[in-house]
């Protein structure tokens, strides 16, 4: 891997990632869809993984309680010392939770902990707060922060898109999108509101998408019409190498680098990188 210095100019990502170390300010990215079963996790471990390739330094943060993240990236939930049930309960720092994968990016990982931590939160004064005040701890060592959320609209959700300067939100061209879609985007709007006004939808990143069908084109195409949202290219296709990656522990980018679906998740970080926030 390439070496890769904050100092450096890289003509046409965002200025912020080539600014001076003193004005230099981490990208915070959230993965949401109430949905489940489209891909957040797969996308969070591809980009995180991707822009580790690049010689970008990653934290990829494990906010669902089933912890499929932490699993997809070889660890044990049930054999890590501290997790992000510890660190927003206020347990530990979140440096402390860190743990090194593979594949290159950093994780705070999930146990199934995690379940019980939005009871607790709800309790809190500022429980909105909470992540992004607990990542402060870590901000200054990473380039990017991608956050996989739960597949629901909880505390936990909310927390990501607090602490988050932008959202990403996988979808399958299905029927049932549109519900999915709409009521995060009406959670997001609730959030710029009240909580992070500077909080911008990067847009909607279609995955399992198969171009053969009219049905997906057509969704796909409402979906932007109907909420103004723009589309991250190219679409990730469906592959059953998706669902052999975790149970080798490692990402799509490891297992199956040279398939389609490695290049669209690679080709994706890249224009990432030059989008600005």
């Amino acid at each position: 891997m390439a070496g890769y210095s904050r100092h450096a100019q890289y003509d046409g990502y965002p200025a912020r990632w080539r600014e001076d170390v003193s004005t230099f300010m981490t990208r915070t990215i959230a993965v949401a869809n109430q949905k489940g079963g489209v891909a957040k996790t797969t996308t969070v471990a591809s980009l995180g993984a991707a822009w580790a390739e690049m010689g970008r330094k990653v934290l990829l943060v494990d906010l669902d309680p089933q912890a499929c993240l932490t699993f997809s990236l070889g660890l044990d939930p049930e054999s890590v010392e501290f997790s992000v049930h510890d660190v927003l309960l206020g347990r530990v720092a979140a440096r402390l939770a860190v743990a090194a994968t593979e594949d290159g990016p950093d994780l705070i990982p999930a146990t199934i902990d995690l379940a019980g931590t939005e009871a607790h939160l709800l309790t809190k004064t500022g429980r909105e707060y909470v992540l992004r005040a607990a990542l402060e701890d870590v901000a200054d060592d990473y380039d990017a922060i991608l956050l996989d959320c739960s597949p629901s609209l909880g505390v936990l959700t909310i927390n990501a898109l607090t602490a988050a300067d932008e959202v990403i939100i996988p979808m399958q061209c299905e029927t049932l999108s549109h519900r999915g879609v709409r009521q995060l985007l009406d959670t997001v709007h609730d959030v710029q509101r009240l909580c992070n006004r500077d909080l911008v939808i990067l847009g909607v990143l279609p995955t399992m998408f198969d171009s053969r069908t009219n049905l997906a084109r057509a969704v796909l195409a409402d979906v932007q019409e109907r909420y103004q949202l723009d589309v991250l290219e190219p679409p990730i296709a469906k592959s059953i190498r998706f669902a052999e990656a975790p149970a080798a522990g490692r990402s799509v980018l490891t297992t199956a680098g040279t398939s389609r679906g490695a290049a669209a998740y690679r080709e994706v970080a890249r224009r990432l990188l030059r989008s600005p926030k």
